[in-house]
């Protein structure tokens, strides 16, 4: 007689960062914080979900049609799960601060916001979209939707 074991759903998706990519991440945040943006970079900090402390992460803010997102190329990171508690942060590039509230979109919304991310970021963040690409079909891009989640800010005046 075997055992019956129930089935565990799948992790929700995240590719860690190699050491070099951690380290150039601390470098791209560093010069964020000291006022130097790379080709648009900021520093964002959000409230840790856990310690209550500000966390800090260089990201890509990305613009489309008039409104502005954040997109986690790797997947379900530990900034996604903080941002998803805290419901907002601050971007940083050097003195200036922007606070923002912060809204994921559900999945069925990406599709442009994602193509969009990719024809700009994409010869930075291809290798976390395992193979999709700005020129993939509607249907790829959709598909890898649920690994990649989307926040729209919104900055407070």
């Amino acid at each position: 007689m075997s055992a019956s074991h129930p089935q565990s759903s799948p992790s929700p998706y995240y590719l860690r960062g190699s050491r070099m990519a951690i380290r150039l991440n601390r470098v791209i945040g560093w010069l964020a914080r000291h006022g130097i943006s790379l080709a648009g970079t900021a520093e964002m900090s959000v409230r840790g979900r856990k310690s209550g402390r500000m966390q800090r992460i260089p990201v890509n803010p990305h613009r489309h049609e008039g409104v502005q997102y954040l997109v986690s190329a790797r997947g379900h990171s530990q900034w996604v799960r903080n941002m998803r508690a805290a419901g907002g942060g601050e971007l940083r590039v050097g003195r200036r601060v922007r606070v923002f509230t912060a809204v994921e979109l559900p999945d069925h919304e990406k599709l442009p916001v994602l193509r969009a991310y990719l024809e700009k970021w994409g010869w930075e963040v291809d290798q976390y979209f395992q193979g999709v690409t700005a020129k993939s079909s509607d249907e790829e891009i959709t598909a890898s939707a649920p690994d990649h989640p989307v926040f729209r800010i919104t900055v407070d005046s």
